[in-house]
């Protein structure tokens, strides 16, 4: 058992061309989900049973690991969870808009824990995903690479047609905490609070630290041999205490196209950025060092929750 959370993790970049022109949403974290969500299950699914659960290989499969995660009934006290947090997020690197025929797209995948067990899965599903098309026209996309961060470094580790060599995973080494950091959100932060959005007006810092902290506990434990265990109470409070120094937030609307309801789904959050210090800094400091990968609030899987912090000494 881990006192602060080590999470192993390892990034990895798809390159893309576009083969045709394409139109692209504003945002494609969504449409990037579904277009690897059915390309994986028809890749691994054997039994061709309309819904997973009641098949025989549900807790075996790959896809339901990947795309549903179902909670292991070996966790104890985590199987209160219906659904546990899934081992990877999509971080997309495009514009939204015409992507013109020759032009490339890049897609950030992040892989935690035993998640990076099925990077080949991942890959060609992905790839699959995107012969299969994107967008609204479903403009197709040719799969030229894929690179891994390595420190500073993007070394290619597959080119179709050749061997795929990985670096290992790591935990992510937070550097000392500084005496003040500033959080910038780079995609809209979805966070709720008492089945309530939490609005610019709301927010807080703890609103922020409590999903983090959620997030990381869960991954570690349904993704790890390494669970987390702290003083999760103590956190909370510490957090509650814990004043901003300076926060310009704003809400920025977006909305999701959901084949599963067949409907627009509003996915807005806050945008912006927030000024932390003080004393019980420290603390929180490991979490929202990794919380650079895992993300936070609702849609990380997707990419939102997606910031960066600048430190001050």
């Amino acid at each position: 058992m881990s006192t602060t959370p080590t999470l192993s993790l390892a990034r990895y970049r798809l390159s893309f061309r576009a083969t045709v022109d394409l139109r692209l949403p504003a945002y494609t974290g969504s449409a990037w989900r579904g277009a690897f969500g059915h390309a994986l299950r028809r890749l691994v699914c054997v039994t061709r049973e309309p819904a997973c659960p009641p098949c025989l290989l549900y807790r075996s499969c790959i896809y339901p690991y990947l795309f549903e995660t179902p909670p292991d009934p070996r966790t104890g006290k985590l199987t209160k969870y219906t659904a546990a947090p899934h081992p990877y997020g999509l971080i997309p690197h495009d514009r939204g808009g015409i992507i013109a025929a020759g032009e490339t797209l890049t897609l950030d995948v992040h892989l935690f824990g035993h998640g990076n067990r099925h990077l080949p899965y991942v890959i060609h599903a992905l790839n699959r995903a995107g012969q299969q098309g994107l967008g609204q026209n479903r403009g197709r996309l040719e799969l030229l690479h894929v690179a891994q961060a390595d420190g500073e470094n993007w070394p290619i580790i597959y080119t179709p047609g050749s061997p795929l060599s990985p670096i290992p995973p790591t935990i992510p080494a937070a550097p000392p905490c500084p005496e003040r950091l500033t959080l910038r959100l780079l995609t809209p932060l979805r966070l709720t609070s008492k089945n309530r959005l939490v609005s610019q007006d709301r927010f807080q810092f703890h609103h922020l630290f409590s999903s983090l902290l959620r997030r990381i506990s869960l991954l570690t434990a349904f993704h790890t041999d390494d669970p987390l265990e702290t003083g999760f109470a103590g956190l909370t409070q510490a957090a509650r205490a814990q004043e901003l120094r300076r926060a310009r937030l704003h809400w920025h609307e977006w909305t999701r196209y959901s084949s599963r309801q067949d409907a627009l789904v509003k996915m807005g959050g806050l945008a912006g950025e927030i000024e932390v210090n003080g004393p019980d800094l420290e603390l929180f400091w490991p979490y929202l060092w990794l919380g650079q990968w895992t993300l936070a609030g609702k849609g990380a899987v997707m990419g939102l929750g997606r910031y960066e912090l600048i430190t001050h000494e």
